[in-house]
């Protein structure tokens, strides 16, 4: 086994790390900060994939036979700028949870808008 692979492993880590932190906790911005490091384990394993050993930008040069495919950083970019702006509207909406119910925690929230829904209907 080489040690590129033990990249993989750490990726793999980190990916379910955030995973567990997203299902685990109840609290909202918990589970923002888990989505994130999902989402970068998601660009670190594309990245690491799309490296071609030895290979050079896909630049047309005399010499150079081995090129890597920009496909793969062009989807991490915009997959970037995608997180950045789900990031910033789940912040956003934490934000307003918790100006609205003055917390944080998913449960509370929960049981104080069953509550509020029930006084309204009875």
């Amino acid at each position: 086994m080489s040690w590129s692979h033990y990249a993989y492993y750490l990726i793999v880590a980190l990916m379910m790390i955030g995973l567990y932190t997203v299902i685990s906790h109840g609290n909202l911005l918990k589970k923002l900060i888990g989505l994130n490091l999902f989402q970068v384990s998601v660009f670190m394993l594309y990245i690491g994939l799309g490296a071609v050993e030895e290979g050079s930008a896909p630049i047309i040069k005399d010499g150079v036979e081995t090129y890597s495919h920009p496909l793969p950083h062009v989807l991490i970019l915009t997959a970037i700028v995608v997180g950045i702006a789900t990031t910033a509207l789940g912040l956003a909406l934490v934000v307003r949870i918790f100006e609205a119910y003055g917390t944080l925690e998913e449960d509370e929230v929960i049981t104080r808008d069953a509550a509020e829904h029930d006084g309204v209907a009875a």
